[in-house]
C-alpha cells in the first residue's frame, strides 16, 4: 500500500509540473503577443493629417501674364508684392461678361499713387490691366516718353522684346540687367503706342513741344507753345526769372525753333500718314476701327490688398 501511494503522489507530482511547464509557455506566448503588439504601437508611422487648400480660380493668375510695361524696373518686385484680386477681370471673359466670346488683347501697366494702408499712406504701385476688344493686335508700337524726352520716340515692340500680349520672358531678364542703363531705362517710360487713324480728325495736333534746354548751371525746363506764346516775350520772362542767363538767349531762341520745326514736321509726316493709310484701308479693316473697345481693370478691395477706389484715372474706351 505504501509503494502505490508513492506511485500515486509522484503521479500528481509530475502532473502539477506538466500542468506548470504549459502554463509557463502560455505565459510566455501571451507576454511575447503583447511585447509584438507594443513594439508595433511604437514604431508604427504617424499617420499625416490632410490638409485643404483653397482651389485657384480658372484666370487668377491672368492679370500676372500682362507684363507691366513702363513700371521702373527697380519696382517691379514691389507689384508683386500684394495678392491683388483682379476677379473682375476674370468674371469679364465668363459667360454673361463683357468679354465673353471676344478676342481680346491685354497689356499691363501701373499707377503709383498715394493711398491708405494699414493706417498710413503709402505710395504702391497699383497694377492695372487694360483689356482691347480687337480681332487684330491693336498696334506694334511702344512709345517711350518721359518729362526728361525731348520727344515722344515710336518703336516696333519687337525692338524692346516684347509682343501681345506684351510681357518679358524670364530668359530675356537676365539679358536686360545687363543692358546699359540708358537703355534700361527705356523700358521705365514705356506704354502701347495705339493708333486710330479714323478719329485723327476729331482730336487737334498739338502746337506745344518740351524744352529741356542744357546750361552750365542747371538745364531750363518749359513748354512753348508756337501758337500761343511769342518767343522773344517767351524768353524775356525766363531771364526776369532767373531760369535763364541772359547771354544765353539767342542760343536758346536758337534751340526752340529747331523743336519747333522738328514738332511741325512730326504733325506733318502724321497727317500724311493717316492720309495715306485710310486711302489704303479696306472696309473690314475701318469697321473694326470702329468697333475697337478699350476697358480698364483695377483690382478689387480685399481686406489684405490698399484700397485704390478713390485713386482710379478714369477713361472711356471706344
Amino acid at each position: 500500500m505504501r509503494k502505490g501511494g508513492k506511485r500515486k503522489s509522484t503521479s500528481q507530482k509530475q502532473e502539477t509540473e506538466v500542468k506548470a511547464s504549459s502554463s509557463s509557455q502560455e505565459n510566455q506566448k501571451e507576454n511575447h503577443k503583447l511585447a509584438s503588439q507594443a513594439k508595433r504601437a511604437k514604431t508604427s508611422k504617424p499617420q499625416p493629417q490632410l490638409e485643404y487648400f483653397e482651389d485657384k480660380r480658372n484666370l487668377e493668375d491672368l492679370w500676372k501674364a500682362a507684363f507691366p510695361v513702363g513700371t521702373e524696373w527697380d519696382q517691379l518686385d514691389s507689384v508683386y508684392q500684394f495678392n491683388w484680386n483682379f476677379s473682375n477681370l476674370e468674371e469679364a471673359f465668363e459667360e454673361g461678361g463683357r468679354l465673353y466670346g471676344k478676342k481680346v488683347y491685354l497689356f499691363g501697366c501701373t499707377e503709383p499713387q498715394l493711398v491708405p494702408y494699414k493706417g498710413e499712406n503709402k505710395v504702391i504701385c497699383i497694377p492695372v490691366v487694360v483689356a482691347v476688344v480687337s480681332p487684330f493686335p491693336p498696334s506694334d508700337k511702344i512709345g517711350i516718353n518721359s518729362v526728361q524726352r525731348e520727344a515722344e520716340e515710336i518703336v516696333p515692340m519687337k525692338q524692346m522684346k516684347m509682343d501681345w500680349v506684351p510681357y518679358i520672358p524670364l530668359e530675356n531678364r537676365v539679358a536686360l540687367k545687363q543692358m546699359k542703363i540708358d537703355r534700361l531705362k527705356k523700358y521705365e517710360y514705356c506704354l502701347p503706342y495705339f493708333y486710330q487713324p479714323l478719329k485723327e480728325d476729331e482730336l487737334e495736333q498739338s502746337t506745344e513741344v518740351q524744352i529741356i534746354f542744357p546750361a552750365a548751371q542747371k538745364p531750363v525746363f518749359c513748354e512753348f507753345d508756337w501758337e500761343l506764346d511769342e518767343l522773344d516775350e517767351f524768353t524775356d520772362q525766363l531771364i526776369e526769372a532767373d531760369e535763364l542767363d541772359k547771354d544765353k538767349k539767342d542760343a536758346f531762341k536758337e534751340f526752340v525753333k529747331e523743336r519747333v520745326r522738328e514738332a511741325k514736321k512730326a504733325n506733318r509726316q502724321a497727317r500724311e500718314a493717316r492720309k495715306k493709310a485710310l486711302e489704303e484701308m479696306s472696309e473690314e479693316t475701318k469697321a473694326a476701327f470702329e468697333n475697337m473697345r478699350f476697358y480698364k481693370f483695377y483690382p478689387i478691395p480685399t481686406p489684405d490688398t490698399p484700397d485704390v477706389s478713390n485713386v482710379k484715372v478714369l477713361w472711356e474706351g471706344s
